[in-house]
């Protein structure tokens, strides 16, 4: 017994050697990305955080009048959020706020890190440069401002094919290998060179892949076409006229300092609220556009190759009961059943950070909270539409 205990005692001290030297390696190799990987496993942030400057935010009316919504509608949906371990859950319709709920730890000040809610908000952004002459149209070349695509095949791909995902530029996938691709994207120091690197691999306008190349390269576009730093772009052009709080960019790094415009948007639930007005209102906060109505239309039509998409934004028009990104990927997003109302806008952060826009029902609904693989996009927005008096 105490040979055996021995060696067993000697091969878990091998296999914890192993592993020590394993990650030495990669941390010698990757000292960045090991570390940062590392950091986020307990809730750091990916990089450096960038302020992006608020006004004062419109007004969000409280509800004087009673509600518009079944109070057990409502209870339901806070029972489904909190099942899911959420910070926030807002509803507004027909003008007033129907709900603000906070849940234990949280509070209105709360940032939620909102993944790829961040996409929609560059889609506007796109739209904004457009009604300011910094971009032509979505009809132009990309590589009219990305010169490293000027001289092979990326030299096809139109700014509308990167909006709606369809340019056929390569991107990572996800990867458990700290020294993968996916990894420099996502936590790396050089992004702009991990983005501008990738290759052509299918014909523009052939196939929909959901990704981050895409709004990446046209994050780094924008910069180039306007001038101007993003946060400066984003905080002049929509947060000051439109939020509440200031919200954060995370950048890859000191040098560089490129921000990560696929993801990593951190604002308040009420900002996200106020992103998902201002689409409902069609570019309008009040009498004040911001972005044209034009754009708004164009970014919540359904494209060619996917109706469920438009620029960088998700429609509800098609059930699928098991959502696809991309034939590269095996994650999915879950719906239980149809969305009731065919009209629905949504932006989809990973894990269940959302912001639902139905038009027809003058209705916002925001939920923020932890990461839920299983998270239901159908149940919340229906839940709340069933309610409507």
């Amino acid at each position: 017994m105490k040979k055996l205990t021995k060696t067993l005692a000697k091969l878990f001290l091998l296999v914890v050697a192993a592993v020590v030297i394993y990650l030495a390696y990669l941390y010698i190799q990757e000292p960045i990305v090991v570390s940062r990987l590392g950091g986020v496993l307990i809730g750091k942030k990916p990089g450096i955080t960038e302020r992006v400057i608020s006004g004062n935010g419109f007004v969000l009316n409280d509800n004087q009048e009673g509600p518009t919504i079944d109070p057990d509608a409502l209870t339901q949906a806070i029972d489904y959020s909190d099942h899911n371990e959420s910070h926030a859950l807002l509803v507004f319709h027909e003008g007033k706020m129907q709900l603000e709920h906070y849940f234990s730890g949280y509070s209105e000040k709360t940032f939620s890190s909102t993944a790829s809610m961040h996409k929609t908000v560059l889609a506007l952004l796109i739209g904004i440069a457009i009604d300011q002459g910094y971009i032509k149209s979505v009809d132009e070349k990309a590589a009219n401002y990305i010169n490293e695509w000027s001289d092979d095949n990326r030299n096809k791909i139109t700014i509308q094919q990167m909006l709606q995902q369809s340019s056929g530029i390569g991107y990572p996938t996800f990867s458990p290998n700290p020294l993968a691709e996916w990894n420099q994207l996502v936590v790396g120091d050089h992004i702009e060179e991990v983005t501008l690197d990738q290759v052509q691999e299918e014909e523009p306008n052939s196939e929909f892949a959901y990704n981050g190349v895409n709004p990446q390269a046209l994050g780094i576009l924008l910069q180039r076409a306007t001038g101007k730093r993003y946060s400066t772009y984003l905080s002049d052009n929509l947060w000051k006229p439109l939020a509440g709080d200031d919200a954060f960019v995370i950048l890859d790094s000191e040098k560089n300092r490129m921000p990560r415009m696929f993801c990593c948007l951190d604002a308040t639930a009420r900002d996200w609220l106020r992103i998902g007005l201002l689409i409902l209102n069609k570019g309008k906060i009040g009498n004040q556009a911001v972005v044209s109505e034009h754009w708004i239309d164009a970014m919540t039509a359904p494209s060619d190759l996917n109706p469920n998409y438009g620029y960088l934004t998700w429609l509800g028009a098609e059930h699928q009961e098991n959502r696809i990104y991309n034939k590269k990927s095996s994650a999915t997003a879950y719906h239980s059943e149809p969305f009731l109302d065919k009209d629905i806008i949504y932006l989809d952060g990973f894990g269940g950070q959302r912001a639902y826009i139905i038009p027809s029902k003058n209705l916002v609904i925001v939920r923020t909270g932890s990461i839920k693989m299983n998270w239901d996009d159908s149940r919340l927005p229906n839940l709340i539409s069933k309610g409507i008096n």
